[in-house]
């Protein structure tokens, strides 16, 4: 068993394409419409696992993303393999940086606000 699709809800689907692809790096995979529904996924370049940018329009989806972004909590995690290279090129396309790389035990973190109301979490390993 692997993980197919995951989901985060964003108050914006158009910036947070923008925000996934163009400052994190990841690639368009779905995206149509029915009605007012849409369905948008992207992944790594290399494939793999699907995230949704779902659209927090369900009270319970907004209730979440606002709880998790008032303390703090990441909605999603990435992991790379340079942190500190990947946080030059995301706040050089215009991503928000909301903790610097971090050395934690075991790996270096940064945290990024998203611009559609959450903050992602990338994070290089050590020596696993």
């Amino acid at each position: 068993m692997r993980i197919s699709l995951t989901t985060v809800y964003v108050t914006d689907q158009d910036k947070a394409l923008r925000f996934y692809t163009e400052a994190l790096g990841f690639v368009k995979k779905a995206d149509f419409s029915k009605g007012s529904f849409r369905w948008l996924t992207v992944s790594g370049p290399d494939g793999g696992a699907q995230l949704q940018l779902a659209a927090d329009d369900n009270p319970a989806a907004k209730a979440f993303q606002q709880a998790l972004l008032g303390q703090g909590l990441p909605a999603a995690m990435f992991e790379t393999d340079d942190v500190d290279a990947d946080c030059q090129r995301i706040t050089a396309a215009g991503g928000e940086l909301v903790m610097p790389p971090t050395d934690v035990t075991g790996s270096r973190i940064a945290k990024v606000a998203d611009g559609c109301g959450n903050l992602v979490q990338i994070t290089q390993l050590k020596g696993w």
